[in-house]
């Protein structure tokens, strides 16, 4: 109904629509949940029937013209040049237009830029191809994947509804609580966007930029990454989650007692000894989730962008097993190999480098160790 309403409708209809009607045009903005979201739709709407009016009148006045002043009738043309009076009217007129106009933007910008008095703040990196959250007021941080199956991208399984727009872990808010986000980037440059919320903040390596929302009713809203970051720009979603003060304070604790849990079984870790299978199947999971994308899921690489790991010097040569686990930890700068040693745990990350150095016929016997990573890390410490 709604498409045939907009492909039917004049332009003096479309003045009168109501707002209500115009929101369910499916090609018109969205309305959002927030307070912001609502301002910036309104604003929206409110140039966009100043627009439809100044086409009506300058459209109008255009056609009248041209048939009542057409040469069949008679009309002979007006002579006339440099009018200082047209001059000062069609200069004055449109000065009046944008001034109404500037007056309601600039309210809302400055709303939208007014992150002081803010509840809980959230810094949000970029990274290819995810996002890391961290709340400052709390001990918690993580980042957040994409969740949607490999086989689905690949045309194998049926796509889900939310086919490329969920993650393994979502943003967790508080309802009713003035968040801030304050966006960075790792790498190049992304975009932390969110339609609900009418949050679209660029994120610069190097740089901070502020934006913040205010949500008041649980539910969970999704995004994506909106600026050109790389081949897997299309695969760095985002979905925040909504929750009421007190489902969210549960929540903090669980995610703070899971952390200290990870870090003390961590250090369990650097004295127990992961059997070559072990290895194999963690390394394959970590490396599917983690590396596959850039080095490709058999090893080949991408030729002139990303080297190959099967039969490469680095993943096969026993010398170079400690260069191996440092470019994990620590990338690889001016390119786009990212340093994992945050993102990891010593297990994954042992785990990991026992695969690549011992998949793809590359079969050099290495097992890395949680311990091998830590004496790593301890080093370079030194």
């Amino acid at each position: 109904m709604a498409n045939t309403m907009f492909n039917r409708c004049s332009l003096p209809a479309l003045l009168c629509v109501d707002s209500a009607i115009a929101a369910e045009m499916p090609l018109n903005m969205t309305k959002g949940v927030t307070e912001i979201s609502q301002q910036v739709y309104d604003l929206h709407m409110t140039i966009f029937y100043i627009c439809c009016g100044i086409g009506l009148v300058v459209f109008g006045a255009m056609f009248w013209s041209i048939v009542h002043h057409r040469k069949a009738k008679g009309v002979q043309p007006a002579q006339f040049h440099e009018s200082t009076k047209v001059e000062l009217l069609w200069t004055a007129i449109p000065v009046v237009i944008l001034v109404l106009m500037a007056i309601p933007a600039t309210q809302t910008l400055i709303a939208m830029e007014d992150t002081t008095k803010s509840d809980v703040t959230v810094l949000v990196t970029g990274s290819q191809w995810k996002w890391h959250y961290k709340y400052l007021e709390y001990p918690v941080e993580y980042y957040s994947l994409l969740a949607t199956p490999a086989k689905q991208i690949q045309n194998k399984l049926q796509k889900n509804e939310n086919y490329l727009l969920e993650v393994d872990r979502p943003l967790v808010i508080p309802t009713g609580k003035k968040v801030r986000f304050l966006m960075t980037s790792d790498d190049v440059i992304h975009s932390w966007w969110v339609p609900a919320f009418a949050v679209k903040k660029d994120a610069n390596p190097g740089f901070i930029n502020e934006a913040w929302t205010q949500v008041n009713e649980p539910g969970t809203y999704r995004g994506q990454c909106a600026e050109l970051c790389g081949k897997d720009h299309g695969f760095m979603p985002i979905v925040v989650v909504a929750k009421s003060p007190d489902d969210f304070n549960q929540w903090i604790e669980a995610e703070g007692a899971r952390l200290a849990k990870l870090k003390a079984a961590e250090q369990e870790l650097l004295s127990m000894q992961m059997t070559m299978a072990e290895a194999m199947t963690l390394g394959e999971k970590v490396y599917q989730g983690y590396c596959a994308a850039c080095h490709q899921a058999g090893g080949t690489g991408l030729p002139g962008v990303f080297p190959a790991l099967k039969g490469s010097k680095m993943a096969t040569l026993a010398d170079q097993k400690a260069a191996h686990i440092n470019i994990v930890l620590n990338g690889k700068a001016g390119t786009a190999m990212q340093a994992f040693g945050k993102q990891l745990s010593l297990q994954e990350i042992a785990a990991v480098i026992s695969y690549e150095r011992n998949a793809w016929d590359n079969n050099t016997g290495d097992l890395v160790q949680a311990a091998d990573v830590q004496a790593a890390k301890n080093g370079q410490k030194e």
